[in-house]
């Protein structure tokens, strides 16, 4: 008799530091077992720069106050600051039967779905993953997986100050215009509200039926 796989456990962490989050995230994806729950966290970050295994220094232009910290995900540099909705998945692929491509594609597309919910028409780019409204980047993806199992995950930008983007080649890409959702919209745009409809919408496109 098959095992039950564990329900997708969400948790909204608020504020966090980036360094002990990466820890923790390193640590959850070492330790977990066969029946671990996957697990979704949904939080802000204080302002900094994260640069990818294979970032290239050259793509930080003038880091000035804002500490630059190196992780093992794929990509580039990018900036995290309060405002931005970052969402870091915990999960067995291989559990979920899911390759690397599907869980981008999956992440990519709750994005659009959430988007779509504002009246925008947004799209991932085959060439360059991520979530873009009329050319401008909103969401950027950024993966790890170890032994089966994937970590680090999106930043979607929601309500921030969008200055620090000016400082780095964003995704390694130079002059790639940014863009957030308060821009796009008329009326204000409440960050817990948006990452009630991420969560909602991660869970439909990974499988998850809600409870």
């Amino acid at each position: 008799m098959a095992t039950a796989v564990p329900d997708l456990l969400i948790r909204e962490l608020g504020l966090v530091d980036y360094q002990p989050t990466l820890e923790a995230m390193r640590r959850f994806t070492d330790e977990r077992g066969a029946v671990t729950p996957d697990e979704i966290w949904l939080l802000q970050h204080p302002r900094v720069f994260t640069q990818g295994q294979a970032g290239k220094a050259e793509h930080v232009l003038a880091a000035g106050d804002i500490p630059v910290i190196q992780a093992e995900r794929g990509g580039q540099v990018t900036y995290h600051g309060p405002g931005q909705l970052v969402g870091y998945l915990l999960l067995d692929l291989r559990r979920l039967g899911l390759g690397v491509r599907d869980l981008v594609t999956a992440m990519e597309q709750a994005l659009v779905d959430v988007l779509q919910g504002y009246g925008l028409d947004a799209a991932p780019k085959p060439d360059a993953p991520g979530v873009y409204v009329e050319g401008a980047k909103i969401a950027s993806l950024g993966l790890r997986v170890r032994r089966g199992c994937s970590f680090h995950g999106l930043a979607l930008n929601v309500d921030m100050d969008m200055e620090p983007f000016q400082r780095i080649n964003p995704c390694g890409y130079s002059g790639l215009r940014m863009v957030q959702l308060s821009e796009l919209v008329e009326d204000p745009v409440s960050l817990p509200r948006v990452q009630q409809q991420l969560s909602q919408a991660l869970r439909q496109r990974l499988g998850y039926v809600s409870s």
